[in-house]
């Protein structure tokens, strides 16, 4: 499936695995590709939504991760 925002790319291998770092990592991505804040929003608000399995498939959905 491709994400939201394909051209947004965030690498999450070797970084802090920590949830708030992962959806700031996410949510720079997203601000310095120019998404716009509604967006960014929405994200985070459905990545804070559940478990840790449920953020790392939000960022899936919603930009490429490596």
């Amino acid at each position: 499936m491709e994400p939201k925002f394909p051209h947004v790319e965030v690498k999450l291998t070797g970084q802090d695995g920590n949830a708030f770092a992962i959806i700031g990592n996410v949510q720079t991505a997203m601000q310095k590709a120019g998404i716009d804040q509604k967006d960014i929003l929405t994200f985070q608000e459905e990545a804070m939504g559940g478990n840790y399995d449920h953020l790392l498939q939000t960022a899936m959905r919603t930009v490429t991760v490596n």
